[in-house]
């Protein structure tokens, strides 16, 4: 049993997929975890502050926390993290998110999961959309910046995240029918949308 939450950003999928999660008494993996996996790599707060800054890449992101958290999934023998292609590290995450979701109980956030776990059985794929000046606001409050800069971030996000699964998926990742539902967190409201995701997890039985 597992649900995927793709969302687009600021749409709140982190506050939904940890509702959803605590309400199942799952566990719940998200993007967050780079920020905790990189304290305990004896990064700084100011370093991951400036990591942040500069809007890594999916890739980026993907590197240090797996370094850190699980170098034998990333380092190759003599080899380092950096000496690997994305090509290799996209591989690397679908063992990952696979590994994952063979535990059960999880909720996984981004990650391209729905995409790797595909139409398995045992699998709810949800995605998380919002009005665009709902996502901005979020963002500006939420990071506290300008609405300028949060619109910048929230766009280039977006495209990041179109075109990693239009690369190395040639899938197209707004498309609502790759997923099980789409729910829109500025209508709903963030509880609104869990409610939903909860209801439905309890009539599959979970």
């Amino acid at each position: 049993m597992v649900i995927t939450v793709s969302r687009e950003y600021g749409a709140g999928g982190s506050e939904v997929a940890r509702r959803v999660a605590a309400a199942l008494g799952w566990s719940v993996v998200d993007n967050e975890l780079v920020e905790q996996v990189a304290e305990r790599a004896g990064l700084t707060a100011a370093e991951v502050a400036e990591r942040e800054e500069r809007a890594p890449t999916f890739v980026e992101r993907l590197s240090r926390t797996l370094a850190a958290a699980m170098p034998e999934f990333v380092a190759p023998p003599g080899g380092t993290v950096p000496d690997l292609d994305e090509a290799r590290l996209v591989r690397i995450t679908e063992g990952v998110v696979a590994e994952l979701a063979e535990k059960g109980r999880v909720v996984l956030v981004g990650r391209a999961a729905p995409v790797v776990l595909g139409r398995r059985e045992g699998a709810l794929h949800v995605r998380l959309v919002a009005l665009r000046t709902y996502r901005i606001q979020a963002a500006s409050e939420r990071l506290g910046i300008d609405p300028e800069e949060a619109a910048r971030i929230v766009d280039e996000s977006d495209q990041m995240r179109a075109s990693y699964h239009r690369e190395y998926y040639e899938r197209a990742w707004t498309d609502p029918l790759n997923y099980d539902m789409t729910l829109n967190t500025s209508a709903l409201g963030l509880q609104g949308a869990t409610d939903v995701i909860i209801a439905r997890a309890r009539q599959l039985g979970w």
